[in-house]
């Protein structure tokens, strides 16, 4: 499923190299919406993998930003016991709005295909986490 989100980028944290074949980089966008006469203010966590870390870089702190992303979910079990797990992988951010750079925005990307869960896999078997 893809999805569109626009708001002001408000934390960006560094890459995170998971395994050998794995690494991500998050990021924190902050949203406001108004109803009822009060002002509601979220925070979503976005990712980004692989070769699409970079793609923040660019952006600065308090910037708006429009990312396209997808909704991915995961079942992981271990000893017995069952969680869902659900990501934000954004696969495209831009700059938008009066805070934006004069910088065109990239080319437009096509949502990445999906990533083998054998290549996620962390060679620590003791790890008690699926990333």
């Amino acid at each position: 499923m893809s999805f569109e989100l626009e708001g002001k980028l408000v934390e960006k944290f560094d890459t995170q190299q998971v395994s050998d074949a794995f690494k991500k980089r998050e990021f924190v966008v902050e949203t406001t919406e108004e109803g009822g006469g009060r002002v509601f203010t979220e925070h979503i966590k976005f990712q980004l993998i692989q070769d699409k870390v970079s793609l923040i870089d660019p952006i600065q702190l308090n910037q708006n930003v429009k990312v396209a992303f997808n909704l991915k979910g995961r079942k992981w079990e271990k000893n017995g016991n069952v969680s869902y797990f659900t990501n934000l992988d954004a696969w495209r951010v831009e700059a938008v709005g009066a805070s934006g750079t004069d910088n065109p925005p990239p080319p437009s990307e096509e949502p990445p295909t999906s990533v083998n869960p054998a290549d996620l896999s962390v060679d620590d078997e003791d790890d008690d986490l699926p990333f």
